[in-house]
């Protein structure tokens, strides 16, 4: 196969930053995808239906003269948060989901939530009111190991949020494990995403001829069985899993540094990534699908008409692309991909 055309897909899970950031790494999204969720987690965070119609504003204000984006927005939820927020949200109508964050789990995730039952009355209201929520599924406990936190989150926590809420839909997101992968099999109304790095990487990435910040994220990269699950997820052409990039750009400085921030930026190649990804299964009939289907089905969202295509060409990830003071890195940096978006 020497070309893959596929309707246009769609990015389930984004960081876009704002500011001067935002204009620097949005024009790479709206060159792959029609639309995606927006993750609300700045300084400080959106958490009202005000904050993201102001954010959204900055969003569209910044997209590329000529081309088309539709960015969909999501509440931070906090312990603050209230019944008539989730209201207000669904009748903006372009607030498509509440991002549920666990205190101190990743880059500013400070206001995020300190014990997820202070959560039931705003679970109670989204489950009425039809509104998904979108979790970082890890819990931030000292006393359990950074690789056992996300099948640690789902039997503490997300089974019995499931239990007491059966009917609210829910997206397990950036899985890492076959536990997540397993779970999100089992139960009903809930789905997941899946990373580029997820699905390339497992966690001996990290540690190939030195410390690799840029392969540093959280949920972290875990063991080859792990990374196995996700592709056999990703391929088995189940509606429950669809693509979320995670991309989330930091400066060089702000990852080569002491206490590194967690994140990959995958977001000038996303597709090109996946597409190897399910090439290296011989499984790349099973994309489309993944990538530009069952993420607005889950949502409730009509399918993209717009086509695009990759073609099978020998390219090298740059070592870096032009952000802020000190660059960015972008997720595989030096390496030569054999796919690319046209």
């Amino acid at each position: 196969m020497q070309k893959l055309t596929i309707t246009r897909p769609d990015d389930w899970h984004l960081h876009l930053r704002d500011g001067a950031a935002l204009k620097a790494v949005l024009p790479y999204t709206v060159r792959q995808f029609a639309r995606a969720i927006i993750m609300p987690n700045l300084k400080p965070p959106i958490r009202s239906v005000a904050d993201a119609a102001a954010y959204r504003d900055r969003i569209l204000a910044a997209i590329p003269e000529g081309q088309q984006f539709e960015p969909l927005m999501t509440l931070y939820l906090t312990d603050n948060t209230s019944p008539d927020d989730i209201l207000r949200a669904k009748e903006s109508q372009f607030i498509k989901a509440v991002k549920y964050y666990p205190a101190g789990a990743t880059t500013n995730s400070d206001s995020g939530v300190t014990d997820i039952q202070k959560g039931d009355r705003v679970f109670e209201a989204m489950q009425q009111v039809d509104m998904p929520l979108l979790l970082h599924g890890e819990v931030t406990d000292n006393d359990v190991d950074t690789f056992d936190r996300e099948k640690v989150f789902i039997e503490r926590h997300l089974i019995p949020l499931k239990q007491r809420f059966p009917n609210l839909r829910v997206v397990l997101e950036h899985i890492t494990t076959s536990d997540a992968v397993q779970y999100v099999l089992s139960a009903n109304t809930i789905a997941a995403t899946i990373t580029p790095q997820h699905l390339l990487f497992n966690r001996n990435a990290l540690f190939k001829g030195g410390l690799c910040p840029h392969f540093y994220c959280l949920p972290i990269l875990k063991r080859e069985e792990h990374r196995q699950a996700l592709l056999q997820a990703a391929i088995s052409g189940n509606p429950k899993f669809f693509l979320g990039t995670d991309s989330a750009p930091h400066t060089r400085t702000s990852k080569e540094s002491s206490c590194g921030c967690a994140g990959c930026f995958s977001a000038l190649h996303a597709l090109e990534l996946y597409a190897e990804a399910f090439e290296s299964v011989k499984a790349l009939d099973k994309l489309e699908a993944f990538a530009s289907f069952y993420g607005p089905d889950f949502y409730q969202l009509p399918r993209n008409t717009e086509r695009i295509t990759l073609s099978k060409t020998t390219w090298r990830i740059p070592d870096e692309v032009p952000f802020m003071e000190s660059g960015l890195v972008p997720l595989g940096a030096g390496q030569e991909m054999t796919w690319q978006m046209v």
